[in-house]
């Protein structure tokens, strides 16, 4: 098979291509990344001798024809994904979001290609933090931001064509995601390398809105089961029961670092910031006999600290125009 993997030098893309190279080796990937600030050629060079790489952009309609006239598949990771950022500029996000995404989905409809679609769970808005319930994937959509907005629209988007123009696609929605090669602007990657320098992390409001965490190698295990074995026209949630507030994330980071668990600082909440995000992933475990690896949230915490300290040459150089952004605002 040949897999065209978009958004492949990004955070979960890159861990994905990662997870193919080394898990199903007869697997020809090419990857299409537009290396924006989110996007780095560092992340796949572990792997840079195994793959076919593509600097462009996802909305390219000629590139994106040309590459997926070539494969077998696409899995589209490619999407503006930080809700600050979507504050702020807003069209980014249209631009690659839903453009991209119609780009990509003429495009394997003209080829027959099986297409794969990466969403994510706050596309369902938020819950209380009081709910029992969870996201399901027959939850009504509920986007509170640009990001959320632009990734429901592709959600939209893919169901349409699948229905309209037969186009072979899946869709999963996943928790929020942490592990290797995560930008520093990110939630616990930030916390990780200010704590690595000797800085307070920093918490929004009370730091009580929770977060269903995964680790990215749980979340790209359950892609490629999707791929392979998924129901074409269906849609699956990947969860690994990990909800916890942000507060404990900040809490349990310190004590691997052996510092005080209230050595932190709260900041002015963000707008519109979703109380509580929770993943029922019983589709995909029972169709797919999927199961998180990482089942314990503080172990995977380690050892994602473990690798920032690793690997300080990957992050160090986005460090400080990450800092410096947030500074100006006051996050």
């Amino acid at each position: 098979m040949r897999l065209l993997v978009t958004g492949g030098a990004g955070f979960i893309g890159a861990n994905f291509v990662h997870h193919v190279v080394s898990e199903h080796p007869d697997t020809a990937v090419v990857v299409l990344d537009a290396l924006t600030y989110a996007g780095d050629e560092a992340s796949l060079a572990p792997v840079a001798g195994s793959i076919e790489f593509v600097q462009g952009d996802v909305a390219d309609a000629d590139l994106v024809d040309s590459l997926v006239a070539r494969c077998d598949a696409v899995v589209h990771f490619a999407a503006e994904s930080h809700n600050d950022n979507s504050l702020a500029n807003p069209w980014p996000f249209v631009q690659t979001n839903v453009i991209g995404t119609y780009t990509l989905l003429e495009a394997v409809r003209r080829h027959g290609v099986r297409y794969h679609h990466i969403s994510t769970d706050e596309v369902y808005g938020d819950l209380e933090l009081d709910d029992p319930e969870r996201f399901a994937e027959t939850t009504p959509y509920n986007p509170s931001s640009p990001y959320s907005s632009t990734k429901a629209a592709s959600d939209m988007l893919v169901r349409a064509w699948g229905r309209s123009f037969g186009v072979a696609a899946t869709i999963s929605n996943c928790s929020n995601n942490y592990g290797p090669y995560q930008h520093v602007e990110k939630f616990i990657p930030r916390q990780i390398t200010n704590l690595i320098d000797g800085v307070r992390p920093r918490l929004y409001g009370q730091g009580l809105n929770v977060r269903d965490w995964i680790h990215v190698e749980d979340h790209n295990r359950a892609v490629w089961e999707i791929l392979m074995r998924g129901r074409v026209g269906e849609t699956y949630l990947i969860g690994a029961d990990g909800e916890e507030n942000n507060r404990t994330v900040v809490e349990t980071l310190l004590e691997v670092f052996g510092r005080p668990r209230e050595d932190y600082d709260l900041v002015t909440d963000r707008p519109g910031h979703d109380l509580r995000y929770a993943i029922d992933s019983t589709k995909l475990r029972e169709e797919l006999g999927w199961s998180p690896r990482y089942s314990d949230f503080a172990t995977g915490l380690a050892d994602t600290v473990a690798w920032y300290r690793d690997n300080e040459a990957w992050w160090r150089p986005r460090k400080a125009a990450t800092e410096a952004k947030y500074a100006r605002t006051g996050q």
